[in-house]
């Protein structure tokens, strides 16, 4: 079986213990982590129906039907065409399916447009989220998306390196010049598109943690926070390191790194299966707030990637979600001095039976 038929087996498994009846579908990352097809929403209708009793069901407009058939591995594809629409076909598909006054699921990411139009086919059924059912079969990462997560901190790592590199070239660079650099690089990594938009930011500019990049100009001896990856695969890297290209930086600096630094090696030292993801928060944060500083660690220390860059599992203050082999997520701790710098370290990590793999393997010194 190809791994998107194997999902999608395991999918109709879990629906089968689960209180919802079926699944809706439309195009999304828990589409293509299914069916392996990728596309945009358009104004046009195209679910995928999942159920126990039937098999999977594409409804799709005429002009997909050939594209859906080929690249998935669904066999029943059915089609609407633009000249009736699909009100009349959706309505027999489920009367066909019987799904009328169940409970289905629907993708998080369905446009209002297409919800409401499910509502009017089936006014006695219930709606939730499909994430009550697929993050769970996710988080754990067969083989082929494992080995698509490790080329692209490959990639990133290179990336990295070379940025890193620029040692003195850098100062007198934006941050919008950096920032192109960083995606230039990755592609001569093997990256086929960045996973976010690249973040160069440069003394205060680094104290907010999602600042992209500006026209600011980097200067001698400030801190720069660079995080950045890209996808491999469909499956993207996601990488932190904070650096200073030339010139000392200031002792508080030097000391806040250190801190963060030994906040993320205590985190991830104490990451195997069995623990908790709280547990792993608390590692970091007990760290820094012992040293004074818990007030500017302002986000939680890791969330999980798939196909989305951030998906479950969260690694956050509290969560009783257990870690089990084949989660992979980010240790990221960081520490914000508003209007001075921040200082953010960041790696993938693979939960493995004892313990866990790092992705990612370049410096996390300030300066290399």
């Amino acid at each position: 079986m190809s791994p998107s038929a194997d999902r999608l087996a395991a999918c109709r498994r879990r629906l089968a213990e689960h209180p919802a009846d079926g699944i809706v579908l439309c195009p999304s990352r828990n589409l293509e982590y299914l069916t392996g097809f990728a596309d945009e929403p358009s104004e046009r209708a195209l679910f995928l129906f999942l159920t126990v009793d039937h098999d999977p069901v594409f409804f799709v407009p005429e002009l997909a039907a050939e594209q859906i058939a080929d690249r998935t591995p669904v066999d029943d594809v059915r089609t609407w065409s633009d000249a009736e629409g699909p009100a009349d076909r959706l309505a027999e598909l489920c009367s066909e399916l019987e799904l009328d006054g169940d409970r289905l699921l629907v993708d998080e990411t369905m446009w209002a447009r297409f919800t409401q139009l499910l509502e009017s086919t089936l006014p006695k059924t219930t709606f939730g989220l499909a994430d009550e059912l697929l993050a769970d079969l996710r988080m754990r990462k067969d083989d082929a998306e494992l080995a698509a997560l490790r080329a692209a901190a490959d990639a990133a790592d290179t990336a990295m390196t070379a940025v890193r590199d620029l040692g003195s070239e850098a100062v007198g660079m934006t941050e919008a010049e950096l920032a192109a650099r960083i995606d230039a690089e990755l592609t001569t990594a093997g990256g086929a598109e960045p996973s976010f938009e690249p973040i160069a930011g440069s003394g205060p500019n680094g104290a907010m943690p999602h600042h992209t990049h500006s026209n600011r100009v980097i200067e001698a001896g400030e801190p720069v926070v660079l995080d950045f990856g890209t996808r491999v695969d469909g499956y993207p890297s996601d990488q932190t390191r904070t650096v200073v290209f030339d010139g000392e930086p200031d002792d508080e600096f030097r000391t806040v790194h250190e801190l963060v630094r030994r906040a993320q090696t205590a985190a991830i030292e104490t990451i195997e299966p069995g623990v908790t993801a709280g547990e792993v928060d608390a590692a970091a944060r007990d760290v820094i707030e012992t040293a004074g500083y818990g007030e500017q660690f302002i986000h939680r220390t890791g969330h999980g990637v798939g196909l989305d860059i951030h998906e479950e599992p969260t690694i956050v203050d509290g969560s009783e979600r257990l870690l089990e082999p084949d989660m992979v997520f980010s240790v990221e701790p960081g520490i914000y001095i508003q209007g001075a710098f921040g200082v953010r370290i960041e790696d993938l990590v693979a939960v493995t039976t004892d313990g866990c793999e790092r992705l990612n393997t370049t410096p996390r010194e300030w300066r290399v």
